[in-house]
């Protein structure tokens, strides 16, 4: 496992400590969750060729339903 080093400002770092009580999680917790979830988006070309793909077949798919 890698440990990164990140410098945010102040207000920010306090803002992130606030949202990680809030959901009642350390501080850790949250932002490996935040990474976590940055990381598994699909990448937005992706998705857009997806939504063009479902919307121009769309009456394909509804009548092999």
């Amino acid at each position: 496992m890698t440990t990164l080093t990140v410098k945010i400002d102040d207000r920010k770092a306090e803002a992130l400590r606030t949202r990680a009580e809030h959901y009642g999680l350390p501080l850790e917790d949250l932002l490996a969750a935040s990474i976590e979830s940055l990381l598994t988006q699909p990448e937005p070309d992706f998705k857009r060729a997806v939504d063009h793909v479902l919307a121009k077949n769309s009456e394909l798919y509804r009548r092999l339903a």
